[in-house]
């Protein structure tokens, strides 16, 4: 595979394709890049998609100096969903979009925005509606109150090692090229500026995604692992966003022992799940 771009307003972003078929957009979360889908992607591939593994803006191979779609220096799910609804047009959509945390929400928003496009999302642990903190599970949830901690700190002092060490606690289930992922995961975060960008994502919130839940009217698919550190209980997470979208649109499923990373971590087990919502809603 090789790396493709395309030019949008304020820069360029990067992405991979692979297999033949109907069109599968894969978008990660902050923080990342597209290897996180090294193992999920090939999956699809083989069960008969086209699928584009995609960096988000600031991230990965995507260009940097980024300015949001307010005027703003924070990079929000607003600008990312525009990015993946010109990744669709310029692959030639309709596609279903895969949205990884930050990316669910984008995925919500490119849904309301372009629904001739997007024919179904598919979200894994998203950060698509606004959040507040669970006071009482601080001192009860070790998982999420360590998890919170770490995140705090990342953003407050820009901090890799912060954001490695909430990786740590993210990961409770580990594939077995882990080590290696991380090492590469940290090489493209310490290049000239990727940091940088990475903390314009910690400075959005998903209020923008929030608002456009009401407005999606193709399926979803909520993808969660049980042990999430990101909520005190992800499941009341999932049912809390499907509650926001239209009745019936909204299918969730758990993925038991994985954490906020299903799709890296447990990427059979997800697929097993997205294969047949795939089949049943694109064609």
């Amino acid at each position: 595979m090789r790396t493709e771009f395309v030019d949008v307003d304020g820069g360029r972003i990067a992405y991979d394709v692979q297999g033949e078929g109907p069109l599968v957009v894969l978008s990660h979360g902050m923080g990342d890049h597209r290897n996180a889908f090294r193992h999920l992607a090939p999956l699809l591939a083989r069960a008969g998609y086209r699928v584009a593994s995609v960096d988000i803006r600031g991230h990965g191979e995507s260009s940097m100096n980024w300015t949001s779609h307010d005027g703003s220096t924070a990079i929000s799910r607003t600008d990312v969903g525009g990015d993946l609804v010109a990744v669709v047009r310029h692959l030639g959509g309709p596609a279903v979009i895969v949205g990884h945390s930050l990316s669910g929400g984008a995925a919500t928003v490119a849904a309301a925005t372009a629904p001739d496009l997007i024919s179904a999302v598919v979200e894994i642990d998203p950060f698509t509606k606004k959040q507040s903190l669970a006071f009482g599970a601080l001192f009860t949830n070790s998982r999420y109150r360590r998890g919170l901690i770490r995140l705090a700190t990342t953003g407050m002092f820009s901090s890799l090692s912060e954001w490695f060490k909430y990786l740590d606690i993210a990961y409770p289930l580990r594939p077995a090229d882990h080590d290696e992922a991380m090492a590469a995961l940290s090489a493209v975060l310490t290049e000239p500026g990727r940091m940088a960008e990475f903390m314009k994502t910690t400075k959005s919130t998903p209020a923008d995604a929030h608002e456009h839940l009401p407005g999606v009217k193709c399926p979803a698919l909520l993808v969660f692992g049980t042990a999430d550190p990101d909520w005190a209980d992800p499941l009341a997470e999932a049912e809390a966003i499907a509650a926001l979208m239209q009745p019936g649109l909204a299918t969730i499923e758990l993925i038991d022992g994985s954490g906020h990373y299903p799709h890296a971590d447990s990427a059979d087990r997800v697929a097993a799940v997205v294969i047949p919502f795939l089949r049943k809603h694109l064609r």
